[in-house]
Order: C-alpha cells, then structure tokens, then sequence
C-alpha cells in the first residue's frame, strides 16, 4: 500500500506538469465548492443569525464538509478495488494528480503576464482576477503584477507542497481532506461582515493545517533559489524579517522568500469587497516590480516543487523500506 501510494503521487505530479488543468475536464474541486455552498445555504438556514449561532454554524460546515469530502473519496478508492487492484491504482494517480497545481498555476500566471506584455490592463486586471481573492478593478499594471507573483508564491505552499505533503503521509485520502480545508478557507475565511462568525472554524482549522506546510515551503523555496538563479542570501533575510508580516500566521512565509529573492517589494494595502484593508509590506524595494518577475516567480515555483517531491518521496521511501511495506 506504501509503495502504491507513492508511485501514485509521483506519477499524479509528472501528470501535471504535463497536462495542468484544463477547462474542458471538470475538477472535482469544484464538486467540494458546490458542496460547501449547499451546506452553507442549509446550515444558515438552522442556525440563528447571531454570533454563536454562526460561529456553531461555521464549526458544523468543517465538520461536514471534511467528513463528506473524505468519505467520498475513500469510497471511490474502495470500490475501484473492488473491481481490480490495477483499477484502484489507476484511480489514485488520477486523484493525486487532481489535488496538485503546478502547471495550472503557471499557465494562469503566465495569461496575466501575456495581457501585461500585450499592454492590456484590462485583460490583465481579468486574469489575474481568477487567480487572486481581492478586487482587481482598479490596480495599474504593477499592481497586477504584485498580484499574480504574489499568487505564485502563496499557492506555491497551499496549492502543491501541502497537498503534495498530505498526499505522501496518506494518499489523495488525505489530500482531499487538506484541499476541502483549504477551499473552505478560500470561500468563506474572510473577515468581512458575511462570513466574520460563520468561516472562522474554517480559516482557523486552514492555519492549524498549513502550519507546518507553509514553512516548509519557505524553507525549500530558500533552498531552490540557488538553482533557479535568485538571491537564496537575500530570501532568506527578508523570510526572517517579514514572514510574519500578514495577517495570517502562513501567508507571508512564501511571499517574504519570493519579494527577498527578486528584490522587490510586495503585499501592502489591498482592496477587497470594496473595501480598504491597510496592510503590511513585504520585502525591500531594491529595485522597481517588472512583468518579467510572473516569469522568474515560476521559474521558482517549479524548481521548488521539484525538489520538493524528491525529498518527499525520499522521505517516503526510506519509511517504506524502514516498516517493510
């Protein structure tokens, strides 16, 4: 079973690099988003509208949503044993392959690089729309460039080397625990009036989980500036000096890592639900942000994921060959 499951991430990792997600094939992310919003609408509808009552509401939404996200796709693993080993393989790689982001990051990074190139603020403004949470109506063109290498590096954390780990301790099981977790936080962990009471177990329980991942990233993005012709020196000084600068307790790990080795300045004020959030910077201003740095954040964004699931893997296999399994 071990070995299984590491071959199945391996082979889920190389299947993205490869294929990314295409719009044509429905993900099922979306099938857990869906669900949450089902939940959302009901448990609000038992619930009192008061800040217990939407504070018990957000707590059974988690619990929900991780049980039914989890049972489901322990059961399709389950029934495609039952039908051949070979088809519950096949099944695993498919999941592993669904619960990582690495092509997919890249190639929505990259539409907003190209509209910037192509001196479309407009466009731009849209495409880095579907990949960042604030409002992006009204940034000038490094404003969206801030964005998306912000993106890069966040999700290079929450949207690879943490479902990569999940998934290496307990197979796509696991991973789809991690991702209905984080797509929870990401629909309904804002700290507006809307979602204040009601995602606060949810953007709590996403900390909790992305705590040891977060800085894990940190870590092997340090790391893998050295292969990727960045400033590890300097990465590794603004990680130190800023990687609490934000307000949550993950989000500024990787963003300290990639403002240091591209000498830029990141994060600051932000808009969202039009509304001003005052916010810290990231980093140092050593030179002006350029379109070019979408390119190097992902040049780093692949180098690191690399590594990563070389070490991952390593780290596997010794256990595999420790236990016997």
């Amino acid at each position: 079973m071990m070995k299984e499951t590491l071959a199945a991430v391996l082979l889920g990792y190389l299947l993205d690099l490869l294929i990314g997600d295409p719009h044509w094939l429905y993900h099922p992310i979306r099938l857990v988003g869906n669900l949450i919003s089902l939940l959302e609408r009901w448990l609000r509808s038992l619930f009192p509208k008061t800040e217990k009552g939407e504070l018990t509401a957000g707590v059974f939404l988690v619990i929900l949503t991780t049980g039914i996200t989890t049972a489901a796709a322990a059961g399709i693993l389950y029934a495609g044993y039952l039908i051949h080993p070979a088809v519950k393989f096949a099944l695993e790689v498919v999941m592993c392959y669904q619960l990582l982001a690495t092509r997919a990051l890249r190639d929505e990074s990259m539409k907003v690089y190209q509209k910037l190139k192509e001196n479309d603020l407009e466009g731009s403004r849209y495409a880095v729309s579907m990949i960042v949470g604030r409002d992006t109506k009204n940034l000038d063109d490094i404003g969206v460039t801030k964005a998306a290498v912000e993106t890069v590096a966040e999700n290079t954390s929450d949207g690879i080397l943490a479902p990569m780990l999940f998934m290496v301790i307990g197979g796509p099981v696991l991973g789809f625990f991690y991702k209905a977790v984080n797509t929870m936080d990401s629909m309904v962990g804002y700290k507006n009036e809307k979602y204040l009471y009601f995602g606060r177990a949810a953007a709590k329980f996403d900390d909790i989980l992305n705590y040891i991942p977060a800085r894990i990233s940190a870590w092997m993005m340090i790391f893998s500036c050295v292969f990727s012709g960045l400033d590890a020196k300097e990465a590794y000084r603004i990680y130190k000096r800023d990687r609490y600068n934000h307000a949550s307790p993950n989000s500024a790990q990787t963003e300290a890592v990639m403002a240091g080795a591209l000498h830029i300045q990141l994060a600051g004020d932000a808009w969202y639900f039009g509304k001003l959030y005052k916010k810290k910077t990231i980093g140092d201003a050593v030179r002006a942000v350029e379109y070019e740095d979408i390119r190097r954040a992902n040049r780093l964004l692949y180098v690191t994921s690399f590594f990563t699931i070389l070490l991952f893997g390593a780290l596997r296999f010794l256990v595999i060959m420790t236990v016997g399994l």
